[in-house]
């Protein structure tokens, strides 16, 4: 059977002008979309008040009490003490108003303090330095002649310089006798006992005046 269909009722040839339709109003409809613009509506209730019941701080007002200043000191009284004229005052100073160009003076003396005599200096070095009797050879000749090696070092090998401090005072003896570096075993008493035991020196001298000097020894222990 044969299908007959008006040509006027034909959709097929203006599907294109459909299609075109269509494109335009979903743009305008986008466009529209874009283009719309919303607001926010919101209700200010101009006659109701926010009630705050916070406390306020209060601050303490505090009163500071200022001190009354201090009361002036009393007033000195002076008393004068009214001296009659006949009243005789005795005078400890002699004065000769007769004396004249010609009279003679005694000399005025003045009082001697006692002056306290203090610890007389001890220099390191001098103009001249004190030597032992017969000079330095014979300080070594008199120092290995009385030097007694001590058992204990011997038996524990101990060998070394022992240096010894002292003070050669003015008239030549010897004093203030101390180790400055010793070596221990009974060497550092024997190296004091040597030194108190020794002659006296010739003094040093500073502008030609004895005086104190200090002298470092050393004192060597070797063992044979």
């Amino acid at each position: 059977m044969e299908i007959k269909k008006n040509p006027k009722a034909n959709l097929e040839n203006k599907k294109g002008i459909f299609f075109q339709v269509g494109l335009i109003i979903a743009l305008l409809i986008v466009f529209v979309a874009f283009e719309y613009k919303s607001y926010y509506k919101e209700t200010i209730d101009l006659a109701s008040r926010v009630v705050d019941d916070t406390p306020e701080e209060i601050i303490p007002i505090t009163e500071q009490k200022v001190k009354p200043p201090p009361p002036p000191p009393p007033k000195q009284v002076i008393q004068i003490k009214i001296v009659e004229d006949d009243v005789e005052v005795e005078d400890d100073l002699d004065i000769d108003v007769e004396a004249d160009d010609e009279t003679v003076m005694d000399e005025y003396i003045p009082p001697m303090e006692d002056e306290e005599i203090g610890e007389e200096e001890i220099f390191q070095v001098v103009e001249d330095q004190p030597e032992f009797p017969g000079g330095m050879s014979q300080l070594y000749v008199y120092l290995q002649k009385n030097v007694k090696y001590p058992p204990i070092a011997k038996e524990s090998g101990i060998q070394g310089r022992v240096f010894v401090n002292f003070v050669v005072e003015k008239d030549g003896s010897i004093s203030n006798v101390k180790v400055l570096r010793g070596i221990g075993g009974g060497c550092d008493e024997e190296a004091i006992r040597v030194v108190k035991s020794m002659p006296k020196w010739k003094p040093g001298k500073q502008r030609g005046k004895p005086v104190r000097v200090s002298f470092n020894l050393p004192i060597k222990f070797t063992l044979q």
